[in-house]
Formats: C-alpha cells, sequence, structure tokens
C-alpha cells in the first residue's frame, strides 16, 4: 500500500474506532486461562506502586481466592489496589465475606452500576471490561474473567473454556490506564493524576502498533470498527465471538465481504456454551450466513469464550467486546486492534488450530472437505432443523418477527418475499395483544401503570437532582 494510501486508511480507522494508533509497544499473545492467569499473577506480585484491574466477574472460587489473596498481600506491602466489578456480572458469584476480606486488607474494591430506584433502565449498561495494568509498565486485555471456569482440573475433569487475552508494554498502556481512569471516576472519586503515566511519558517497547478502543453505552467504536474492517478485507476475515447476535447492518459486512471473494469465517460455541438462550438467538441467524457465502464454525469444548478477530494476516482485534447489540451500544468495553504482521500471522495460526477443534456448519454436509482433508472427504454438521428446532428458534424468532414487521409498517426498507411468513405470525401476534388488551384491559393497564408512574419518579427525582446542583446565580 502507497505512504498516501495508509496515511488515509489509518485516518479512516482513527476516526471510526475513536482510537489513534500507538506505535512501539511490544505485544504477546495469550491463550486460555493457563497462559493468561499466571503473567497476570506475576504482574500482581512484582507490583510496587499501583494495581488497576477491572474485570466484569471475579469469583469466590479456588482461583478468584488467588487472585484476591495476591492483590491483598500487595495491599498490606504499600501498593496501592483498585479493584472495579461489575454489579451484575458479580451478583449471585461470590460472597460479603469475600468482598470484606479484601477491603479489610486495603484493596479499595469498587462495584459499578448498581440498581437505583431513580434510574429503572440504568442497569442495563454494564461493565463489561477486562483488564489489568500494572505501575504504567504492563497492561493486559482480554476476554477472560476470575473464575475456575478459565482453568482445567483433571481429577474432576474439567477444562478450561477457550479464551484470548494480550499483555502489553509500551506507549498503548497510558491509554489503557487512562480507560480505566475513566470508569473509575463514573463509580467515585477520580484516580490521582500523579498515579495516571502521561500520554507519550512511556519509552517504546517493541515494533507493533496499537489502537486502544474504549467505548461506553451509545459510542459504538468497535460497531462501526468491525463494518469497516470487514469493508477492507481482501484475502481472509476470520472472527470468532462468544454470544453473537448479530444485526441486519454488520451481518450483511460479512456477506458482502464473502460474495467479494473473501473467506469469511464465523467461529462461535457449540453445545458447551453458557447461556443457551443467546446460542438460539446465534443459531437462528445461521441460514442468511450460509446463503451468504460466510462459513460457520461450531466450537466443541466446554465454551469459546474469545472476542477475536485477524483479517488479512495483518489487522487483528482483542477484547471484551462480543458481537451483539447489548456489547456494541450498551456496555462499557474495551478492546485493542494491532495492526502487525508478525501478530497477525500468529492469530492466523492461532485461528486455524480452533477450527480443528470444532465442526462446521453446512447446508449440505456433502459439500464441505474437513481442513487439511485430502478432497473427496466428507464432513461437517448439517444445518436443519431436527426435533425440538421450533423451540430452539422461539425466543431468535420473537426478535426477527419484531425486526421484519417493523420494517413493512414504517417501510424503513422493502421486505423480501421470504419474509412472508414472519410477517404473518408478527401480525398474528400483535392481533393477539390487541385483542388480549381489549378483553382484559388491566392485563396490560396496570403494568404500564405502574411502569409509568415509576419511570416519572424517576425523571422527577433528576430533575430535582440537577437543580440543586446548579451553580448559584444561574438561571
Amino acid at each position: 500500500m502507497s505512504r498516501p494510501l495508509r496515511l488515509l486508511a489509518d485516518q479512516a480507522f482513527s476516526r471510526t474506532a475513536g482510537a489513534p494508533l500507538v506505535e512501539g509497544n511490544l505485544v504477546a499473545l495469550l491463550k486460555n486461562g493457563s497462559e493468561n492467569y499466571p503473567v497476570w499473577l506475576e504482574a500482581i506480585r512484582s507490583a510496587t506502586e499501583w494495581i488497576h484491574f477491572e474485570s466484569y466477574i471475579l469469583h469466590d472460587d479456588t482461583m478468584g481466592r488467588v487472585f484476591s489473596d495476591a492483590m491483598a498481600e500487595r495491599a498490606r506491602a504499600g501498593v496501592k489496589v483498585r479493584l472495579l466489578v461489575d454489579w451484575l456480572g458479580t451478583f449471585m458469584k461470590s460472597s460479603p465475606r469475600f468482598w470484606r476480606d479484601m477491603r479489610n486488607a486495603g484493596i479499595e474494591v469498587r462495584t459499578f452500576n448498581p440498581p437505583r430506584l431513580y434510574s429503572p433502565f440504568g442497569w442495563l449498561a454494564r461493565d463489561h471490561r477486562k483488564t489489568m495494568t500494572v505501575d504504567g509498565c504492563v497492561a493486559f486485555v482480554s476476554g477472560l474473567c476470575v473464575g475456575d471456569e478459565w482453568t482445567s482440573d483433571p481429577a474432576s475433569g474439567r477444562v478450561e473454556w477457550r479464551d484470548t487475552g494480550v499483555s502489553i508494554r509500551g506507549p498503548a498502556v497510558a491509554d489503557i490506564e487512562a480507560a480505566f481512569a475513566e470508569t473509575w471516576a463514573v463509580t467515585g472519586a477520580p484516580v490521582p493524576a500523579a498515579e495516571l503515566p502521561a500520554t507519550g511519558s512511556i519509552a517504546d517497547a517493541g515494533p507493533v502498533a496499537v489502537r486502544v478502543i474504549a467505548t461506553m453505552p451509545a459510542i459504538a467504536g468497535v460497531f462501526r470498527l468491525d463494518q469497516l474492517v470487514a469493508a477492507a478485507a481482501r484475502e481472509t476475515l476470520w472472527v470468532a465471538d462468544a454470544y453473537f447476535v448479530g444485526i441486519a447492518t454488520y451481518v450483511q459486512a460479512l456477506i458482502a465481504a464473502a460474495q467479494d471473494g473473501v473467506d469469511v469465517r464465523m467461529l462461535v460455541p457449540g453445545s458447551g456454551t453458557d447461556i443457551a438462550a443467546v446460542q438460539r438467538l446465534t443459531r437462528a441467524g445461521y441460514r442468511v450466513l450460509l446463503d451468504g457465502g460466510v462459513r460457520i464454525f461450531e466450537w466443541n469444548g466446554p465454551m469459546m469464550h474469545a472476542k477475536t478477530a485477524v483479517v488479512d494476516r495483518r489487522w487483528a482485534r482483542v477484547g471484551s467486546t462480543n458481537l451483539n447489540v447489548q456489547s456494541w451500544l450498551g456496555n462499557w468495553e474495551l478492546d485493542v486492534a494491532i495492526e502487525d504482521d508478525a501478530f497477525g500471522c500468529q492469530m492466523h495460526a492461532m485461528f486455524e488450530e480452533d477450527l480443528r477443534s470444532s465442526t462446521e456448519i453446512v447446508r449440505d454436509a456433502r459439500k464441505v472437505r474437513p481442513l487439511g482433508a485430502p478432497r473427496g472427504a466428507r464432513a461437517g454438521r448439517r444445518w436443519q432443523r431436527g426435533p425440538g428446532g421450533t423451540r430452539r428458534a422461539a425466543a431468535a424468532g420473537a426478535m426477527r418477527l419484531g425486526r421484519t414487521l417493523g420494517a413493512v409498517i414504517i417501510q424503513r426498507r422493502e421486505a423480501g418475499t421470504t419474509e412472508a411468513s414472519n410477517v404473518f405470525w408478527g401480525s398474528i401476534a400483535v392481533l393477539a395483544l390487541g385483542l388480549l388488551s381489549l378483553w382484559v384491559p388491566r392485563v396490560i393497564g396496570t403494568p404500564v401503570g405502574v411502569l409509568a408512574i415509576w419511570l416519572a419518579g424517576a425523571g422527577l427525582y433528576r430533575a430535582w437532582r440537577l437543580w440543586s446542583e446548579r451553580p448559584p446565580g444561574s438561571a
């Protein structure tokens, strides 16, 4: 690529993601808990100034206590340890004593966005980031929370979840520190400026260019970037995601790339998924992707939890963002986009290894050969609706019906002939709701009334808070 084109591409990626390209980093690819946890713990135990740890879930189990003990030891030694966990993520995952012991050891523990009466739907915005920085020298970004699920135990037969993370040294660490400070300030007093490395203050550590994409609700930096990357892919576009529920614009971006000759592959959880309802939504979207030329693989292990992408062996993304609306638009997330040939080849090779432990989903098993198999070999799980298929599609169907019916009524787009059944059943559902509201008004009216009063009360409380915070003498 010529220099003018490269500069133009860099400008497009920077503006789309809201993140500049930071040169001069050393990045190491870490696979699963067996590679991530040891280096995390080594960094914690070597900390001399501060530890900033942000995790969606910190389980009160064997591995969770290993981490809490390591952080507690550093806190007692005078290291400033700040731990930020998500309220919903940790709900029912750990005991009050677990947090009390850490606080008694000197760890400053904060919980992100617990429910509040004055914010009825505020709890939907979650801190889904998984990062750690130590002394402003090293940072870790991943899809891993902390818990036994990410470790193997031969005695019990437990196999570790499949997940991916990176360690980073160099100037990009300052951006990850700043992202932690951003969410920390949402929950209370901010991190003192003296405990944050200034941009440009960290020396180069390697040859790798990194973008730190820290998103918050409605920002959609990763969503825009994923579509731009799909449009820019020339040879390969391989994506792994734990909870894929694609919306039309992203699905169309994948299909457009596939139909333009790009090898588009998607790796998602198989039968070992931890949230069956999301898997039903994922599988409900298989047909349109398969028809569009996208290849789909289901992981054969206990859980595929990674959120990664690799394009043309050159560009890669690793982090916490899942490919669904909640993650793209509703959560606080953090990913790193890495532009480096050597790292891209590592990611490509790791993806190929994962595919060898996966099963391809196809419309016709006779048309697919296993990876590396001689011509004529057949494999693949045929995508079909077997016994119970209607039940599996029920949850996804409600969402699909709503989108289709809305498109028809509001005329956002022209509905295709294949959507006739969706329009019919969506209309039947709306008709049933209307008849029910006429027959038993209280079934509809009472919940709506309660919700309206709650929303009005929350709005009035918020207005009073804003009014009381005005500076004296303001209009």
